[in-house]
């Protein structure tokens, strides 16, 4: 049998064409969703491939085009054009539900603005959780009102601006008196005015405490 010649051994060891190069990393680009690297475009593609250039190449090609090869961190990645990116954009309207807690607290302040930390706690006889606080503050219903000329100088809790238009209020003096709230059936087998239920801290943490109670603070 005849030995293969040396051109024939040289051509298995030549990498393809430049154009070639390019059209294998569009295609690991394209079914790649994370950015990808030089070095792993490397280990992919055969032997004597340069990636670098086809990069350099493949980018220019896509310059103006709707969907475009940029550079994220150290790897590359196929993305929207940025004065396209309104078209993928939908609106939705997230529901989210309160806790007991949250609404307990968010009541409170609402009520008795401004008002600390530890006056809420004794207003509802548990202690108030930092998540419970810290979901009311992300949501931009309370906020952080003046300190107390008390020792310690605590700081106090008001509502938003923000909480008055979602609720449909003009200002906290708006907010629906006990003959409302009991007309409306929400305070039916509640303590007396001025007392929470000592319901314990797993109700900070019980989303699905809020039914029948969530009307209160929901559209």
């Amino acid at each position: 049998m005849a030995e293969d010649s040396p051109d024939i051994e040289e051509s298995l060891f030549e990498a393809p064409p430049m154009a070639e190069q390019e059209r294998m990393i569009e295609a690991v680009l394209f079914a790649t969703s994370d950015p990808i690297t030089l070095k792993d475009l490397t280990a992919r593609m055969p032997h004597g491939c340069d990636p670098a250039e086809a990069m350099v190449h493949l980018r220019k090609r896509y310059e103006g085009r709707g969907v475009q090869v940029v550079r994220v961190g150290d790897g590359y990645a196929m993305r929207t054009a940025p004065d396209l990116g309104f078209l993928m954009q939908k609106e939705t309207v997230e529901v989210r539900k309160l806790s007991r807690a949250a609404i307990e607290t968010l009541a409170i302040i609402a009520y008795h603005q401004p008002v600390t930390r530890a006056e809420i706690e004794e207003i509802r006889g548990v202690s108030v959780s930092r998540g419970t606080v810290d979901q009311l503050l992300e949501l931009e219903w309370i906020r952080f009102g003046r300190r107390k000329m008390t020792p310690g100088r605590p700081v106090t809790f008001v509502v938003t601006q923000t909480f008055l238009d979602h609720f449909g209020l003009e200002n906290a003096r708006d907010l629906p008196g006990l003959k409302e709230l009991r007309s409306a059936g929400l305070l039916e087998n509640r303590p007396p005015p001025g007392t929470m239920p000592t319901t314990g801290e797993d109700a900070e943490e019980d989303p699905e405490a809020t039914e029948g109670q969530s009307e209160l603070f929901e559209d």
